[in-house]
């Protein structure tokens, strides 16, 4: 059972920037952040592979960066130029086995940290 504590959420003005981190138990083959706002469905945001390959969903694009420092068994979502819109409950996750930004495809869940965005 793969455990996971995220970390670094915050209330910030529009524009602004946070780091979130979410630290695993154990390596594991991907890694994802999804998001939940008040009245709509998770959605995923970024993931990262073991090798470095990453997926972003297109709206943070440009915006978001995620990372993973395999030694600390840590993921990074670097979020730049936040905008109201990214306001939410932000989760990690690890996968059954396959990586994509669909949640279906992920069985292990932290607790979430909260990002607020005001304009």
């Amino acid at each position: 059972q793969v455990k996971l504590v995220e970390s670094g959420g915050a209330s910030v003005q529009a524009g602004g920037s946070l780091r979130l981190s979410c630290v695993a138990s154990e390596r594991t083959l991907c890694l994802g952040w999804f998001r939940q706002a008040p009245g709509k469905e998770r959605e995923g945001v970024a993931a990262a592979y073991s090798d470095d390959n990453t997926l972003y969903k297109d709206s943070v694009k440009g915006r978001f960066t995620v990372s993973r420092d395999k030694a600390k068994n840590t993921l990074y979502l670097h979020m730049n130029n936040l905008k109201p819109e990214d306001t939410a409950l932000y989760y990690c996750a690890a996968p059954i086995s396959y990586c994509s930004l669909e949640s279906e495809h992920y069985n292990h869940w932290g607790q979430g940290t909260q990002v607020t965005v005001s304009s």
